[in-house]
């Protein structure tokens, strides 16, 4: 088969690894990708975002299935434009992808279909947004509507905090149109995990767990990041539990999806927050995650191009198995640039990623990276290295990543110290 991978992260980088190695691709593009990926696939210059050109790409050069990385293109409607011209494509359309594109549409289609999820409301008025806020318990959440790359969410500590964020985002200020709406939700009081499900319109696939860090430094503290870490399997993740998400989430909105006209193809991923071992439903993405997506790849053992391709022609049912997963759990360590999720220097050196090859069962995943006309290793975003290794248990994956950090030399760089903290701590007191 002829891929073309869309998308220049982590995770594009971690699907890039895992497609390559399967044997039915003969061929794998990535548009525009980074320096990272151009280690597995021809990268191609073609903005992720620019749905035309990734269209007329995959005509020419007889593509037979583009696996859509990031959530715009999706949004924009890559996925129909593909289907229109009889391309296959590993993800939602236009429709279906409201799922994350409008955080109201969400919350609307689980209130229909009795999903559970946090109370919430919806505001365009910051006068009837503030009158909400006043209502609540001190602790609420505030979400811009659209898409703001993973940062969209204020966990506010009192009705001030609330109303000031709420006007930031409804004013333009912070998120632009993506905060032209706003949902404002109850805060809930859990651990929070990530759960992935394959879909194909029809048929649903459970894939796996992992859990996600999303504040900027160690401690759970500063401001909400695209994520700057994650491990997996979930360390509370149990069969009744995943049974649970499975046929009170999961399931119902897929139904739900293919009520409302517009039936799900592609990776449901659900951010949940369980509470007193129940799980509600924090958001969907309509996407692998990323950090989530290089641990889930590097526990992966299917053949992914298969399952993919399965899932993006309708036929995930046929499939033989389910999805093959190692026994040994996965962790990722984010490195970003200093001053990340705010304003950063770009085009600094990194030098020592090649060094960690020698770290077992490790493998750098590159983000936001590109080759300086001298040839050095720079940075052009501000997550800009995912170091994810695999282990006997998760304390020897940690002790694989720290290793590579402390290896590589990137001054302009920073990390959290304490990725898996809550699932090795409960190992500890668990004995």
């Amino acid at each position: 088969m002829r891929v073309l991978l869309v998308g220049s992260g982590g995770r594009e980088h971690a699907l890039a690894w895992a497609l390559a190695q399967s044997d039915n691709c003969a061929a794998l593009y990535c548009a525009p990708g980074n320096a990272g990926i151009e280690s597995c696939a021809e990268c191609v210059d073609i903005a992720f975002d620019d749905v035309e050109a990734l269209r007329d790409f995959a005509k020419d050069n007889q593509i037979d299935l583009v696996v859509i990385g990031p959530e715009a293109p999706l949004v924009k409607g890559l996925a129909d434009l593909l289907q229109a011209e009889n391309i296959k494509a590993f993800g939602p359309s236009a429709a279906a992808a409201q799922l994350e594109g409008s955080k109201g549409f969400m919350k609307d289609l689980c209130a229909k279909y009795d999903i559970p999820t946090a109370g919430y409301g919806r505001f365009s008025s910051l006068d009837e947004a503030t009158e909400f806020i006043k209502q609540q318990a001190p602790r609420v959440v505030v979400k811009a509507d659209g898409l703001a790359a993973g940062k969209g969410v204020i966990i506010a500590e009192s009705h001030e905090e609330a109303i000031a964020a709420a006007e930031d985002m409804l004013s333009g200020n912070s998120f632009g149109e993506a905060g032209a709406e706003i949902v404002i939700e109850e805060f809930l009081d859990g651990e929070e995990l990530s759960y992935f499900a394959l879909a194909d319109g029809k048929t649903m696939m459970p894939f796996t767990s992992a859990q996600d860090h999303k504040r900027a430094f160690d401690g759970d503290k500063g401001p909400n990041t695209g994520g700057m870490g994650a491990y997996s399997p979930a360390h509370m993740m149990t069969p009744e539990l995943e049974e649970k998400i499975l046929k009170r989430l999961i399931e119902p909105t897929m139904a739900a999806m293919a009520a409302e006209g517009c039936p799900f193809t592609g990776v449901l991923f659900a951010g949940i927050m369980v509470v007193d071992n129940e799980p509600l439903l924090i958001e969907y993405n309509a996407r692998f995650g990323d950090p989530e997506c290089q641990v889930m790849m590097a526990r992966l053992q299917s053949d992914l191009l298969q399952i993919l391709d399965a899932a993006a022609q309708g036929s995930l049912a046929d499939l033989n198995e389910p999805v093959r997963f190692g026994e040994d759990p996965a962790m990722c360590v984010v490195m970003a640039a200093n001053g990340y999720p705010a304003s950063y220097e770009k085009n600094t050196v990194i030098k020592g990623v090649e060094n960690t090859l020698d770290v077992e069962d490790l493998t750098v995943f590159h983000a936001g990276t590109a080759r300086s006309a001298s040839g050095d290793l720079v940075n052009v975003g501000g997550r800009v290295l995912g170091v994810t290794a695999s282990g006997k248990d998760l304390h020897e994956a940690r002790g694989k990543c720290y290793r590579a950090i402390d290896i590589i030399e990137w001054p302009d760089g920073f990390c959290r110290s304490d990725i898996g903290w809550r699932a090795l701590k409960a190992a500890e007191e668990a004995g």
